[in-house]
């Protein structure tokens, strides 16, 4: 498997099943150096089984992955020490201090003395957990034990870090730490594979992103090159008093309307303008006897890219 000095991660043809569900079918992607590649996709979309072959852990069916020039089928320790993983779980051991736990997991890296302990004291640095670092792991927070999960992953100074749903439970201003660090991270020239189902972080932090659903890749590409397969669309999301079916296919045939979707009561619609669609849509809605009870106009996001592609919402 043949790779460019400028691609980080390639993944060809890959594919990966568990008896009769099939978690991969046939992804391809490539993350350049130094740039923050997202993977996004609702939960169950194969993100996770992706991320798991490719640090090694799992052999797909079918398929070859290579991480900075190492093929990992061939040469899966190569690809390991050029690889740090943050896993979606949070692996720490709670009995120990942050201090002990990057000293532990820097050992089993091959770090000793005064390199160890100099590294361990920049991690600590990087992650923002300096004057915590003695304090007991299941004291912490979700979101600190989450950035000690982060600062393991660093400790051997990979070319590439994965992180798998990084921000997954965690409190607002933990999230933003962790964006923050991730952000600070590729700016000191590291490449990050990232995986999320949440739209607004892949928008924040990205260059290229690829958007999984049932296990494919059904589109890649920048943010504006993403947001341009739903054209210039306004999104307009909707709740009405009562779930009306009536109402929702008068919607779909009004002029300009492009998508409607519902669920509970909820409808997001992707229009042509939203200034001269919503006076038919509230009108239409009152002949029909229910009332739109509140309205939001987003302006095209990657929301309403896999809302177009797959015709549903993401929290789907």
């Amino acid at each position: 498997m043949m790779t460019d000095q400028k691609i980080a991660i390639q993944v060809q043809n890959l594919h990966k099943d568990f008896g009769e569900v099939y978690a991969v079918q046939g992804i391809d992607f490539e993350v350049q150096r130094g740039e923050i590649f997202s993977l996004i996709g609702p939960n169950g979309a194969g993100k996770s089984t992706t991320i798991s072959m490719i640090s090694g852990l799992l052999r797909p069916n079918q398929g070859q992955i290579s991480v900075a020039g190492f093929d990992v089928a061939r040469d899966p320790q190569g690809a390991k020490t050029a690889l740090g993983v943050v896993p979606q779980e949070i692996a720490v051991y709670e009995d120990l201090s942050a201090r002990e736990n990057l000293t532990f997991w820097g050992k089993m890296y091959g770090l000793r003395g005064a390199p160890l302990k100099q590294r361990v004291d920049e991690i600590l640095e990087i992650i923002g957990l300096s004057d915590r670092q003695k304090g007991r792991v299941s004291k912490y927070s979700g979101g600190m034990k989450r950035r000690l999960n982060i600062g393991i992953a660093l400790l051997h100074k990979p070319a590439v870090v994965i992180m798998d749903e990084p921000t997954v439970g965690i409190d607002p201003q933990s999230r933003r730490n962790i964006l923050d660090s991730v952000m600070e991270l590729n700016r000191q020239g590291m490449t990050v594979l990232y995986t999320t189902h949440y739209m607004e972080e892949a928008q924040e932090l990205s260059d290229h992103i690829a958007i999984m659903d049932h296990g494919k890749i059904i589109g890649r590409g920048t943010h504006n090159e993403l947001v341009k397969i739903v054209g210039e669309y306004d999104r307009i999301e909707l709740t009405l008093n009562s779930a009306s079916d009536r109402v929702i296919e008068v919607w779909r045939a009004i002029a300009g309307v492009r998508q409607v979707t519902a669920e509970n009561g909820h409808l997001t619609l992707l229009v042509d303008d939203s200034n001269l669609v919503l006076p038919d849509l509230f009108e239409s809605a009152a002949k029909a006897e229910s009332r739109i009870t509140s309205v939001e106009i987003q302006e095209p996001n990657l929301e309403a890219v896999f809302l177009h592609l797959t015709g549903r919402a993401l929290r789907d």
